[in-house]
């Protein structure tokens, strides 16, 4: 198991720190890690399966749209 810190969540996510606690509130993202008294990180494991699911509903996404307009 790794802990990523801060700046790599939001190198790999593409977003802000306080758009990464805003969807940790509400269950959207992985749940941060207390390291020390003022450090904090996340499961590296945790955020790449996050990304997986995110890449993974893009998918189904992209099949639905090309289903509905008749692709194959």
């Amino acid at each position: 198991m790794r802990i990523i810190r801060r700046a790599e969540v939001r190198s790999r996510s593409g977003y802000s720190d306080m758009h990464i606690y805003r969807l940790e509130k509400v269950g959207k993202f992985p749940k941060r890690i207390q390291i020390g008294p003022n450090a904090v990180g996340w499961l590296d494991s945790e955020v790449d399966d996050w990304i997986a699911e995110k890449i993974a509903a893009r998918d189904v996404a992209v099949a639905a749209k090309s289903a509905d307009q008749g692709g194959g």
